[in-house]
């Protein structure tokens, strides 16, 4: 572990005090912003607020999850205070990032950049097409005069999709229909032919994903070279990625596709002390918290620490919890 945490040695400059602050102090919650209720970061914030729940004793602190549209959601609503932390595709964390320090850089009011940090990453996520099987699509190009869901405004399906629109020269009214579709719905209505295709960027296995492979004729596709290149080009923190053919079956191949890592993150303000209770939970309880999602049972810690690819500074209280770690370690 020694060589990957390294990376967190610039952030123990930066000082520590462990405070609790007044808000803190007298109600003790804290909130996570995480996906909708079929997806992975919904489970993943209850498996986090679990964990912090558990050892409330040491901390004093109580995490409440959420449910939201997704990452550009907890974005927004972590950054306007509505939600304390959220989770986040470090993709869409650089973009956020890099958008409002243009508007702060035009605008030269340095108010209304709110400053916000990492607490950890988290787990992989892949840029996955799901499609009916007698529809005719193998690649993304494929989608035009098909019935496609973009999903609704404000989510990384949405972003996601107009990239790759955009890259094809593809508008709205190539196809032949467009639905907004909540999360929940959009597998059963592939099953029921009434979409030809949709999107999802998701980690794996993923139980929708599993129940439409299953119960319809549909299939994962990949992205081609370009489509991928594209995808990279646009954003550091895409990388190319394979989702492994026996994830859901054992005869079905690997798809090629384009992943980012799902992030745990929290505005610069959150006290030191409730960061470093935050990972702390996480790790000390890490066993655990593998068990809670057939997507976690491959998750290596010192890799979620000692990520170097982070979209924004770490935050001062994770750093403390992570020197420790290292300190642990048997030199």
């Amino acid at each position: 572990m020694m060589h990957q945490l390294q990376y967190f040695g610039c952030c123990l400059l930066l000082g520590f005090t462990l405070a609790i602050s007044p808000v803190y102090a007298e109600n003790q919650v804290i909130t996570l912003g995480t996906g909708g209720v079929t997806g992975l970061y919904y489970p993943t914030g209850g498996a986090l607020c679990r964990l912090i729940n558990q050892t409330r004793q040491e901390h004093g602190i109580r995490c409440a999850v959420r449910s939201t549209l997704g990452s550009v959601t907890n974005l927004d609503q972590v950054a306007n205070y509505e939600l304390d932390m959220g989770i986040a595709e470090a993709g869409q964390l650089y973009s956020f990032v890099n958008k409002a320090e243009q508007k702060t850089a035009k605008s030269r009011d340095r108010k209304s950049l709110v400053p916000l940090r990492i607490l950890t990453s988290l787990y992989p996520e892949y840029i996955s097409i799901l499609v009916r099987s007698d529809a005719g699509i193998q690649h993304f190009g494929d989608l035009k005069n098909k019935r496609i869901n973009i999903g609704k405004l404000g989510t990384s399906q949405r972003y996601t999709i107009e990239l790759l629109m955009k890259a094809h020269g593809l508008r709205v009214s190539d196809f032949k229909e467009v639905t907004e579709l909540e999360p929940s719905e959009q597998a059963t209505a592939l099953c029921d032919n009434r979409i030809d295709a949709t999107l999802y960027v998701v980690g794996h296995p993923s139980g929708t994903i599993k129940e439409a492979l299953r119960d319809c004729r549909s299939q994962l596709i990949g992205l081609s070279k370009q489509d991928r290149n594209t995808l990279i080009h646009h954003n550091p923190h895409y990388r190319e990625m394979s989702v492994a053919g026996d994830v859901y079956s054992q005869d079905a191949p690997a798809v090629l596709t384009v992943g980012v890592n799902a992030t745990l993150f929290s505005r610069a303000d959150l006290p030191d002390d409730v960061a470093y209770a935050v990972v702390k939970s996480l790790f000390e309880q890490f066993d655990s918290f593998k068990k809670l999602h057939p997507a976690f049972r491959f998750l290596n810690p010192e890799q979620m620490m000692g990520s170097s690819h982070l979209p924004l500074p770490l935050h001062p209280g994770a750093a403390k919890y992570f020197q420790e770690v290292l300190q642990r370690e048997p030199k």
